[in-house]
This record gives structure tokens, sequence and C-alpha cells, in this order.
């Protein structure tokens, strides 16, 4: 009969295997890369983690030619606390056959993610693998449904955050996108095609980091929603991140004690922001001023500069900001912009996170590529994502708001709570000169003196329609403010909001415009 020093030590033994080899994590560091192990490690609190099914296997070992499959089937999941609060991961070990996703491999992953939403924290997932276990067939190829539908099922409920550590290719590329953020290193690739076709491209001298580099997802395709340096570096904005949102949507962002006076005025926004309206300036500026600390987590940082998003706090609440950029195409908003507006609105709506809108939009960008892209389809978008949100909703108008964008952003017709204007900011249907130009064109024509006929009516313009006290008068503002006592204003204004409850008609759901 056994005794129970041969039981743990054959307990011991079969968990052994799980940890890999030191020839694996030198091939690993080698690339720059850590290992699965590791990665627990650094993402969560130390001495935290619960690994669950570390003894899984694949169900059939013949796939593997008769070779015998490591425990665990190159991923490790499970549970445990990041900054304090507990958080779900399953990390992927492309130390264990590539990292491939077979049947056991997917229920792992799928079953921690069903125990996230059940236990309302959020779900982290560490991808590095080759793809789909080419020996389990459509085995492998269900199992990513199975993950497709989990992410689907727990969108909007639970923050869910994909972080690229390595390659991540094919089928696999759906569940991250899936996510509500997706982090890449400068080292891990994403791209939809299978790996004939990537070496076919590579061939025709197209590098992986061409061809879906993190660079390329963070710049061109809008794919990644934060580029990092490595993995250490990835995995501590992810910890970041999470300070931002709440453990489900039935819970709020988390406070902190503030050490910023909530009554600090801000006298240097008067010198941020040019009074004339040609001249372009640094929004993150402007919000560095408003915000705790001047701390501002930057979303989507490198893709759509023409609009800026992120996470910050007022007087220790969470807040997600939204604004122009006129530093890029003048703060136009584009189809891109418009994308990337849509997708943080929803996510702030989601997660119960209010809204600051920061407005200096001269309008829609126009051109053909524009309307042929479909800006009036993902203009509505915006719209849709404005309208359905639910939670605290401020606007400050810093110096333009033209046209349809004056609309879209956050306006009293899509049920904005507080909106204000700075005193030089301009609210018409166009600029002064613009208007002047259409409405008064015959009478220029014949004036003795074009140019001083045109300043002068420019001016008249400008007084009667085109500053904020028109808007002011009809009430589809609540105040013109002092720049520098924007600050105390929108932190007094969030916190009357905070209570707000609000509802949409019942139905089944809306249907956005795609």
């Amino acid at each position: 009969m056994k005794t129970m020093d041969r039981y743990l030590q054959d307990l011991r033994q079969r968990k052994d295997v799980t940890l890999g080899t030191t020839r694996e994590a030198e091939t690993q560091h080698k690339k720059g890369r850590l290992t699965a192990r590791e990665r627990i490690e650094l993402l969560f609190d130390a001495g935290t983690f619960m690994e669950i099914d570390a003894l899984v296997r694949p169900r059939y070992d013949s796939y593997l030619g008769g070779k015998e499959s490591r425990y665990g089937d190159g991923v490790v999941t499970g549970f445990g606390l990041v900054n304090g609060r507990q958080v779900m991961a399953a990390a992927q070990d492309i130390a264990v056959m590539g990292g491939s996703l077979g049947e056991m491999h997917a229920n792992k992953i799928v079953k921690v993610m069903r125990m996230a939403l059940e236990y309302g924290c959020p779900f982290v997932a560490m991808n590095d693998s080759g793809g789909a276990r080419i020996q389990e067939g459509v085995d492998s190829l269900g199992g990513y449904a199975r993950i497709f539908d989990a992410n689907c099922e727990a969108s909007g409920v639970i923050p869910q955050i994909s972080v690229i550590l390595g390659p991540c290719a094919g089928g696999a590329v759906y569940s991250p996108a899936l996510t509500d953020f997706v982090f890449m290193t400068e080292n891990s690739y994403m791209f939809i095609t299978g790996p004939d076709v990537v070496r076919a491209v590579m061939q025709e001298n197209v590098s992986l980091e061409e061809l879906g580099g993190g660079l390329i997802h963070s710049q061109e395709s809008g794919v990644a929603h934060f580029l990092t340096k490595d993995d250490r570096d990835c995995l501590d904005r992810v910890r970041e991140l999470l300070t931002y949102l709440p453990a489900n949507n039935k819970e709020d962002p988390p406070y902190v004690r503030p050490h910023d006076d909530p009554d600090r005025r801000c006298p240097e926004l008067e010198q941020i922001v040019p009074t004339d309206p040609h001249k372009p300036y640094n929004v993150r500026q402007v919000i560095a001023s408003i915000v705790d600390d001047g701390r501002f987590f930057e979303v989507h940082s490198l893709w759509a500069e023409n609009m800026v998003v992120g996470f910050a706090r007022l007087n220790g609440w969470v807040v997600g900001l939204v604004a122009n950029q006129p530093m890029v195409l003048a703060g136009c908003i584009d189809i891109k912009a418009s994308i990337k507006a849509t997708h943080f609105i929803r996510i702030c709506d989601a997660y119960n996170i209010p809204i600051i809108t920061l407005q200096d939009v001269p309008g829609f960008l126009p051109g053909r590529d524009q309307e042929y892209g479909g800006i009036i389809r993902n203009g509505a978008r915006m719209i849709y994502a404005y309208s359905e949100a639910t939670v605290p909703k401020l606007m400050v108008i810093l110096r333009k708001s033209y046209g349809g964008a004056y609309c879209v952003m956050s306006s009293k017709g899509l049920r904005g709570d507080l909106l204000y204007a700075w005193p030089n900011a301009e609210i018409a249907v166009m600029g002064a000169e613009g208007a002047v130009n259409i409405l008064f064109r015959g009478e220029l024509k014949g004036a003795e003196n074009e140019a001083a006929r045109r300043t002068e009516l420019v001016e008249d313009y400008e007084k009667r329609f085109n500053n904020p006290y028109v808007a002011a008068a009809r009430g589809l503002i609540d105040d013109v403010i002092e720049p520098r006592d924007t600050r105390r204003i929108l932190i007094k204004s969030l916190e009357l909001t905070l209570s707000k409850r609000q509802t949409h008609i019942p139905r089944k759901h809306g249907i956005s415009p795609m």
C-alpha cells in the first residue's frame, strides 16, 4: 500500500511537468518574451494566483503520434488578485505543443471565462500560440467557436482584455477582436491568414511586422488599443487599465481618494487654447490641466489621432474623456475617429463610467474617400452611441462647434446632461467666413471694396450668430464659463449627475448602424 509520501511525490511530479524546462524559458527570453508562468506572476499580486485545471491533458494523446502530452495542454488558467481585486486569466504556453489550441485547451479557457462571468470579475487572456492544433482537426475549430461565444456572452457584463505577447494567427484573432481592449507588444503579431499564406507573403520580402505587427495594428488597422515595448511593460499597463474599470457592469468604477484640490482653478487653459480658431493646440494639455494630478490613461493613442479618448479621474471619480484633437486634421471627424469614439463611448456606458466631451470641431472631414468609405454610416454610429449612453454626459465647447459635428457630440438633443462653453466658443452651422461667402455672395461681388465689406459682414455674423450666447439663450448649453473654472465646474456637475438613473424603451436590442 502506498504511503501518503508516495502519493504526494506522484502529485508533485505530475505538476512539475507544467513548469516547463530551463531551455524553453531561455528560448522565450532570447525572443524578448517571457514564459506563460512568468507573465502570470507579473499580472497578479504576489502569491495570490490559484491555478485550476493544471492536470488537464488532450482527450487523445494518440493525436501526438504516440508521444505523451504535457499536463496543462498548453494554457495556464486560474484566478487571483490584481491591485487587490479578483481577476480570472488564461495564459497560453507556447512551450507546450506550440500553445496550439485543441479541444481541452479551449475547454480550459471557456471554463474560466464562464467563471469570470458568473462571479462578476474581469477576464484577461494572454495570447501566444501557433494557432489551431492540426492534429485535432474540427475539435480545434469547435473550440475557437466556443471561445467566441463566451466572448459575446460576456460582452458589456465583465471587462475583457486581450494581451498579444507572441503569434496570434488565423481564427484565433477573432477572440481578441471581440474583447473590450487589445494590448500588443512590439514583437507580437496578429494576422488572419494561415501559415502557408504568411510564408508566401514573406517570400515577397514582406516582414511579419509589416503584415501584422503591433505597430501596424496600433497605427493602421486600429485592432490594437495599446502598443507596449515588451511583456513587462505590457502587463504593467494592463494592471493600470484595471484600476479604471469596475469588476462588472453592476458595480461602479473604483473610487480613489484624491490629492488634487477639487476647487483648483486652471488659468493656464487660457494660454493653451488660442482664441484664433485657425491655430492648433494639443488637447492633451487641456486634459492634463483639468483632471486629477494630470494623469490621463489614453486609449488608441496611435490610431485616428484627430480624436483623443481615455480614462482619468475628477476628484477621485473615474471618467472617460472624448476630445477633438486640433493638431490633426484640425480636429475634423473622419471615419476612423467615428469608430474610435463610438467604441470608447459604448465601453464607458457599459461599465458605468461618466463621459466628458471636450469639443473643438469644425465638422466632418469632407472628400470622396470619406464618402465612399461610409462617413455617413460611421458618423451615425457615433450618434447612436451618444444617444444610447445612459451614464452622466458632460460637455465643454472649447472653441469651434460647427454643423453636424455639434449635433453628434453629446449635444442636448442627444440627452447630454450639463453642457458648457467657453466665451470664445463658436457655435453655428459653419464658420462666419464660409457663411458670409454663401449668404452675401452677390453683395460682395458688387461691393466697391470687397475685402472691407467681407470683414464687416463677418464681424456682424459673429456678433449675431457665431457665439455661445445664442446657444445659451436657447437653453442649448447650460452656461458660458471662464476656462480657468472648467475643472471645478465639471467636478460639481459630475457629483450631481453620478446619481443619474435613465432607461430606454423596453426592447430586445437596438440596431446600431454597421
